[in-house]
């Protein structure tokens, strides 16, 4: 039995989108804060759990019979490493044959903010005597075609990326890779540094959202603390404007590029083009 923790969020359905085509829904359970949210999965066949950060005694239950976890990685910043520590010590206590762990690309040596609580994490499970793999994300393409529709109407990309490649992928293809780590033999110990076959530059993007529009886009390079501050006009709180700058400037140094093409291995196929990603998101 897979458990799949924040199974109700955006990666964690696509995972289970892709599990399904793999093994049948009664081998995969759902673990979740709000069981409301996850009846669709019920009405697949897929087991509902009730699993809480803040109760770690729920874990117990969500993950009685498990073979195999994916830890995906809390969206609440801040509190991650406490939250995913929870869920460790529970798989441990439950003798998970394979804990798997959504991390960040080359999280060790990553200058983004956000490697801070991965590699925290990752320290925590190789010290805790359980079997895991680390599959370490790249961007989702969707962290920039998600906000295209403001590009458009002010014609202009923002950013701090300055000419930094960067090797996206669209958030279906890790969650197909994550699916095929999931069903695979023999994954404890693998790290998979995970990202799109080809990088572009948010100029490069500019480009594409322009030649697929019709409208002359262009990419405002800023100085830092100036995204930021744009950031935080068009209403994101500040800690959340702070995290997507600091990711930007991270990628002009590289840390959002990796040409190891291992997230194609895995899925047995290209990941999805930037032209692809930005007409649906059109």
């Amino acid at each position: 039995m897979i458990v799949i923790t924040g199974a109700t969020g955006q990666l964690g359905r696509l995972v289970i989108a892709s599990l399904l085509k793999k093994i049948p829904a009664s081998n995969i359970v759902a673990a979740v804060r709000n069981l409301d949210k996850a009846k669709d999965l019920a009405d697949l066949g897929v087991q509902v759990r009730y699993a809480d950060y803040s109760q770690p005694a729920s874990w117990d239950a969500a993950l009685a019979g498990a073979s195999k976890v994916l830890l995906i990685s809390s969206s609440e910043v801040g509190q991650r490493f406490a939250q995913h520590r929870t869920a460790i010590d529970a798989a441990k206590k439950a003798n998970v044959k394979l804990l798997a762990y959504t991390s960040l690309l080359h999280a060790d040596t990553s200058p983004l903010g956000l490697a801070v609580e991965h590699v925290a994490t990752e320290q925590y499970l190789a010290n805790a005597n359980l079997p895991f793999a680390l599959l370490r994300h790249g961007w989702y393409t969707e962290n920039y075609t998600a906000s295209l529709g403001a590009s458009i109407a002010h014609g202009a990309i923002y950013g701090c990326a300055d000419d930094g490649k960067i090797a996206s992928a669209s958030r279906a293809d890790y969650a197909e890779a994550d699916a095929t780590v999931l069903t695979t033999e023999n994954q404890a110990g693998k790290v998979y540094e995970l990202a799109g076959d080809s990088a572009y530059t948010l100029t490069e993007l500019a480009t594409e959202v322009s030649q697929q529009t019709g409208k002359t886009i262009n990419y405002i390079n800023l100085p830092e603390q100036e995204y930021q501050a744009v950031l935080v006009n068009v209403g994101l709180p500040e800690a959340f404007a702070q995290l997507i700058a600091d990711s930007d400037t991270g990628a002009s140094k590289g840390a959002l590029y990796d040409n190891s093409q291992q997230l194609s291995q895995l899925i047995g196929r290209a990941t999805t083009p930037l032209k692809e990603s930005v007409a649906a998101a059109i």
